[in-house]
């Protein structure tokens, strides 16, 4: 396979434990899609809170190295890092550096979550204390329909 960047020959290497192929000359590497999942995982497992990969892309000047088709640029997950796709789904162009940008936005993306979790419990916990007892059954139900929604909503932007 050859760069879409420089269009020097792709050799093996291992990056962050997984076997990528790599731009020698630019230090670009190409994933194959489930490897991309791979890297992020490293930092967060949980897929369902990864967020959604691609809202919108444009096409690129660059070529997939593996069917020649023209790479798609989109903003990875909504953060301002912009990385290229194959819209036949075989992989996805990271420039040099992005790889360690991937798990630093998915290592700051779970420790807000944990922050978040954490503030919610504690608000919960607050909002209880100051609730009057034969109302707090309603918020409780209003909460669970409103994640409910949520839920639903999310499920459909994921498809």
């Amino acid at each position: 396979m050859k760069c879409p960047k420089c269009d020097a020959d792709l050799v093996k290497q291992t990056r962050h434990g997984i076997e990528v192929d790599y731009c020698a000359n630019d230090h670009g590497m190409w994933l194959d899609t489930q490897e991309l999942d791979q890297l992020e995982d490293e930092a967060f497992k949980k897929d369902d809170e990864k967020g959604t990969l691609i809202f919108s892309s444009t096409v690129s000047n660059f070529k997939c190295p593996k069917c020649n088709t023209p790479l798609k640029q989109f903003d990875y997950r909504l953060y301002d890092l912009t990385l290229e796709y194959c819209e036949n789904k075989d992989g996805f162009w990271l420039d040099a550096g992005e790889d360690d940008r991937v798990l630093q936005l998915m290592k700051q993306r779970k420790k807000d979550m944990v922050n978040k979790r954490e503030a919610d419990a504690e608000w919960k916990d607050e909002e209880r204390h100051d609730m009057d007892p034969e109302i707090e059954w309603k918020f409780d139900l209003i909460r669970l329909r409103s994640k409910e929604f949520i839920d639903k909503l999310m499920d459909k932007f994921h498809r």
